[in-house]
């Protein structure tokens, strides 16, 4: 039973394991050669066999003599066509993986262009650009040259199989086989079967690079989810919602070592927990698993009393607000932007998460308000800015798990500590988890988890902590001599 993967059920793994350029090509460029090759069948393909079929019995009726030349040049003109044919199907696939390339490395260099412009990449850059426009270009090249050998084929057979016809036609009627209006209309019929034949032709030219399209566009259809949505789902979730890891694992496929193992601990509603550790910890990918973002691969993961795996996708969704790494801003203007979380919110409670969040004063500066543009990603405001709006989003959900990824990073001490004092009362009721970086963020968290190498290493209060985890200790003196250094 085939499994078709969709926008709603994949998961962060198949997204990043065909990566957004080729999925951008596939769904846009490849459904465009498919849909184009089932419009011109449906309206040139249904009429051609019939023709040729009817041209075929017509011209067996008018004379079957001449009918040898029938059977030698349809044949002949479709295998031509086929061996042309079958040079183009490989042509077409590196054509199209070409195609993959040249959109990867544009969207790379167009995300990117800050970065390139700041290391004086653009020779380089350019020089990438013209690589991957150079294959297509060759490929594109050789798909036209045998594109433009078919036509000059098809003639050749056309002509030969009319002159054949006249010649070996006027024969008969010297021998007085055959009448003149019988060579007439034996020669209407095999124009008319060839006719057909050019024009299945000139559809077998599009079915090949069509072909491909659809074999690209079914390895995402047929990709099995690794998120599966439950079969028979609940929707009955506690309220509030506590988080409970019991013994959680969680591996790439094919990977050696399991970027988590036996993660337990509990994050009560009304408490603050928060992760921290060193870069590639796996602080992000345990936050991920909360939503379902990835699957656990190993243990149990409980939101609300409910395996996550087994909860009501829109149910567990509803209930969680994240603030991801890196936040991302949708176009539209600065209400849109914080009515993703809750589209029927006031104007009020969208000015009220603007506030909890800091972000009341920027906001009000501009001249449209809560009409002023943002564009795609967030590109037209700063990063402190960009995070304190995903977490005005969040806020306006008013969810009952807060899931803070690393989402204080980009703001100063100053603004970090207004922004955790404005939350306290809002979360006073709600879970909420913090992956963060410094120290003083987390500070007052009633529990805090310190993750080295995909393991627990310690647990508890910032002071326990500081008396019992050397690996929290070492954190703590590292940021403590880096602040000194600053000062």
């Amino acid at each position: 039973m085939r499994r078709c993967s969709t926008a709603s059920s994949t998961s962060a793994r198949e997204v990043s394991q065909f990566g957004a350029p080729t999925l951008i090509s596939r769904t846009t460029n490849d459904v465009q050669q498919a849909q184009m090759v089932v419009f011109m069948t449906l309206s040139m393909m249904v009429g051609a066999p019939i023709m040729m079929i009817g041209g075929v019995i017509m011209a067996l009726r008018t004379d079957v003599g001449l009918s040898w030349l029938v059977a030698v040049s349809v044949p002949l003109l479709a295998l031509l066509v086929g061996l042309v044919l079958r040079q183009m199907l490989p042509r077409f696939r590196v054509m199209q993986d070409s195609i993959d390339s040249v959109n990867r490395i544009l969207r790379e260099q167009i995300t990117g262009i800050r970065v390139v412009r700041a290391f004086v990449r653009e020779p380089h850059e350019k020089a990438r650009f013209a690589e991957a426009n150079e294959t297509l270009t060759g490929a594109s090249l050789g798909v036209g040259n045998l594109m433009a050998l078919v036509f000059p084929l098809v003639m050749l057979v056309f002509n030969a199989s009319t002159v054949a016809v006249l010649w070996f036609g006027a024969q008969r009627v010297d021998a007085g086989d055959m009448q003149v209006g019988a060579l007439t209309a034996f020669m209407s019929y095999l124009m008319q079967i060839l006719m057909s034949v050019m024009m299945a032709t000139m559809m077998s030219m599009m079915i090949p690079r069509a072909a491909v399209s659809a074999e690209r566009i079914m390895k995402v259809l047929d990709t099995v989810p690794s998120v599966h949505p439950p079969v028979n789902p609940v929707t009955d979730l506690a309220s509030p919602a506590a988080v409970v890891f019991e013994s959680v694992e969680f591996r790439y496929p094919g990977a050696e070592h399991s970027v988590l193992q036996d993660i337990s601990f509990e994050a009560r509603p009304g408490e603050t927990t928060a992760i921290i550790g060193s870069t590639g910890a796996g602080k992000t990918t345990l936050i991920g698993l909360i939503p379902r973002l990835v699957d656990v691969t190993g243990g149990r993961l409980l939101v609300g009393g409910v395996d996550v795996r087994a909860a009501d996708p829109d149910t567990l969704w509803s209930r969680i607000g994240l603030i991801p790494q890196k936040p991302y801003l949708f176009s539209g203007t600065v209400a849109s932007t914080l009515r993703y979380g809750n589209p029927d919110a006031t104007d009020e409670e969208l000015w009220e998460a603007l506030r909890i969040a800091q972000a009341e004063d920027f906001v009000r500066a501009m001249p449209e308000g809560l009409d002023a543009p943002i564009a795609q990603g967030g590109t037209n405001v700063s990063g402190g800015q960009r995070q304190r709006l995903a977490i005005a989003r969040a806020l306006v959900r008013r969810p009952e798990v807060y899931l803070f990824d690393d989402a204080f990073s980009a703001l100063d001490v100053a603004t970090d500590a207004r922004l955790r004092a404005a939350l306290a009362p809002v979360t006073r009721e709600a879970t909420v988890i913090v992956v963060a970086q410094r120290v003083s963020t987390i500070i007052d968290a009633e529990q805090i988890i310190v993750l080295e190498d995909g393991l627990v290493v310690g647990r508890g209060r910032h002071t326990e902590l500081l008396e019992s985890c050397p690996t929290y200790q070492e954190i703590v003196v590292s940021q403590r001599a880096a602040e000194e250094v600053a000062a």
